[in-house]
């Protein structure tokens, strides 16, 4: 279908501002832009804490989202989108907001270390270590760790599918479900939808070769499952999912094809494809329509998840 009028909209006005590709300036003139372009407001929850949490290398800071209500609640551990290189808490605080009160869930937003500065494995090992904190520290951010969920958009997806496969092969915390929002599954520059909307959808094909060029340290680490989640040769025994993807985005096949992959493998996993719509969308809620929709596909299914029964 054609591109939707609201996606048109939002398109517009991001390219009145005038910032240049992230590929073409130096990763941190691509976060000085992104921190300079104009944020919608997320919905008001309950609580929001920052705080720093014991990291591999260094502290890791999170944010905290707290809905209303008693508790204890479950928990989604979120990684923000950036191609691991640009994005903060603050980028993802709308969406975070959104999932918090849609899914009456806790949402532990992780600023984890961003490439060239931290290249692969640093992100994920980071975001797994996240998420054990979770597990260890349920009681005192009022979480029940038997209701423990990872999710994340773009290169966040990508790192929350890692964690997924990191916590299934070193017995780590266990997972109720695992949220992918049009997810980096491999390093392929040749699909479909890369061919088709290599340029002009806000993602562009040489934005994400600039990305992966940054994230790994070498070639050989394309072909690593928690870099590549895609490329697993075994994708069972992991946590029931979801996996959006947008019409016009370069990544829409890879995710596609790992919703694919994990339905063979036996994990139950629901793939929706917003069609009219493009990278990012998801955290347009509050400006496209679809964007919102897919917010509240993802709230409804977690809600689901979380009020099943727990095999402790």
């Amino acid at each position: 279908m054609p591109l939707d009028p609201q996606i048109q909209t939002v398109m517009e006005q991001v390219a009145a501002l005038g910032f240049p590709p992230s590929h073409t300036v130096s990763p941190e003139q691509a976060r000085a832009n992104g921190r300079a372009r104009p944020r919608a407001k997320g919905p008001d929850v309950a609580g929001v804490l920052d705080r720093t949490i014991p990291g591999p290398d260094s502290a890791l800071p999170v944010r905290i989202y707290t809905p209303e209500g008693v508790g204890p609640f479950p928990a989604l551990v979120w990684f923000h989108g950036g191609g691991w290189v640009v994005g903060d808490l603050d980028s993802a605080d709308a969406t975070a907001r959104n999932l918090t009160v849609t899914s009456n869930c806790v949402v532990v937003s992780v600023d984890y270390r961003l490439a060239p500065e931290a290249k692969f494995p640093g992100p994920a090992e980071d975001c797994y270590a996240a998420t054990e904190w979770v597990t260890q520290n349920a009681a005192s951010i009022n979480v029940d760790p038997a209701k423990l969920a990872v999710g994340g958009d773009s290169a966040g997806g990508n790192l929350a599918a890692a964690v997924c496969l990191m916590s299934r092969d070193r017995s780590g915390p266990v997972l109720r479900f695992q949220l992918l929002v049009y997810p980096v599954t491999e390093r392929n520059f040749a699909t479909e939808s890369y061919t088709s909307n290599a340029e002009g959808y806000q993602l562009s094909r040489d934005g994400m070769i600039w990305y992966w060029d940054h994230y790994l340290q070498s070639d050989a680490d394309a072909s690593n499952p928690y870099a590549a989640p895609l490329l697993a040769q075994d994708l069972s025994g992991l946590p029931p999912a979801i996996v959006i993807t947008a019409e016009f985005d370069p990544l829409r096949d890879e995710g596609e094809a790992y919703a694919r992959r994990l339905e063979a493998a036996g994990v139950p996993t629901t793939y929706t494809r917003y069609d009219g719509m493009i990278h990012g969308f998801f955290g347009m809620a509050a400006a496209v329509d679809k964007g919102q929709q897919a917010v509240e596909q993802a709230a409804s299914m977690l809600k689901a998840t979380f009020s099943s029964p727990v095999h402790r």
